[in-house]
């Protein structure tokens, strides 16, 4: 698969068949990934896979937790501005909408809602969990990095009929899933990735995210006519 098709065909896959995938495979994804670009090349990720019963036992250790803490136990980093504002905000929340509507859940359906949010914590069955940390010192450049390597992950997952969803939903449980892992203190876990064969039958998997034409975020200057 060329790099235009695996971009055009990327997407957040919310329902994974249970197919499970070869262990050399991920460590080609993940070692490959590992090309993206960072400031001073300092390579500021940390990478934790996990599959099988290792997998099976943090789904076990998180269902619990997800009855006694439903927002989780907060996050160690903001996902969003305090004050997220239009356009981002309508994008956000259209996008919100578009979700629940493919999988027939109204607004006025909390309790839907937030069992469709848990599946976050079961990878949504994906056989593959991948989880990016970085350095508690690092500061907005690193942070990008991550960006550049995490989407070197999902771009190279497509290359092999792979389908991927970043979770920063993860961070919302990082105690426990740091504790899980054995990060160290100066660790701070960032995201969780699914990886897997995507079910293609699943409705959640029927819609796709609009994004914005190029006329509304670029601009084009000293091109000869």
């Amino acid at each position: 698969m060329n790099v235009r098709d695996a971009v055009a065909s990327r997407y957040s896959c919310r329902a994974f068949l249970p197919t499970p995938i070869p262990e050399q495979t991920v460590r080609d994804i993940v070692q490959l990934a590992a090309r993206a670009p960072s400031a001073g090349n300092i390579q500021p990720w940390r990478v934790d896979v996990l599959a099988g019963e290792r997998l099976d036992a943090l789904k076990a250790l998180l269902r619990p937790r997800m009855s006694e803490l439903p927002k989780g136990e907060g996050t160690e980093y903001p996902i969003y501005p305090k004050d997220l504002g239009d356009p981002y905000q309508s994008r956000r929340f259209a996008v919100g909408e578009m979700l629940y509507k493919a999988i027939g859940i109204p607004r006025e359906d909390k309790p839907a809602r937030y069992r469709q949010f848990a599946r976050n914590f079961e990878f949504f069955g994906a056989p593959v969990g991948i989880f990016v940390s970085t350095e508690r010192s690092f500061v907005l450049g690193q942070w990008i990095d991550l960006g550049s390597y995490i989407q070197n992950v999902m771009l190279l997952a497509r290359d092999y009929g792979l389908h991927t969803c970043p979770q920063e939903a993860w961070a919302s449980f990082s105690r426990t899933v740091s504790s899980f892992l054995g990060l160290p203190p100066h660790m701070m876990l960032f995201c969780g990735i699914a990886l897997g064969h995507a079910d293609e039958s699943a409705p959640i998997n029927q819609w796709r995210a609009p994004r914005e034409p190029l006329e509304a975020f670029a601009s084009f200057q000293g091109f000869p006519s």
